[in-house]
């Protein structure tokens, strides 16, 4: 099955969500932390192009245990909320 190409509707609502800067460094006060996109996951299966958060580097992917995503989601999501919360409050500042 050949990949889906992502759209242009979908790559710019990434660019935004990108923008708004990580979503739990924010929380903590650092404004304007630089932000990759991650999907969420939905009962295990990664989500579309608009089910997306902004995490930093060390929030999504390199941080330690329970700092990353990728790193103990459980202790994560203890920590900072769940993906779909986080998602909830990404769409509501972009007003989506």
């Amino acid at each position: 099955m050949a990949k889906k190409r992502t759209t242009p509707d979908e790559k710019a609502h990434m660019t935004a969500v990108a923008g708004l800067g990580c979503i739990i460094c924010g929380d903590m006060g650092y404004r304007d932390s630089p932000a990759e996109i991650h999907h969420i996951y939905n009962g295990g299966i990664r989500a579309s192009h608009w089910q997306v958060i902004p995490l930093c580097a060390i929030h999504h992917r390199n941080g330690g245990f329970g700092e990353a995503v990728h790193n103990g989601k459980r202790t994560w999501e203890a920590n900072y909320g769940t993906e779909k919360e986080l998602l909830k409050r990404v769409n509501k500042l972009l007003g989506v």
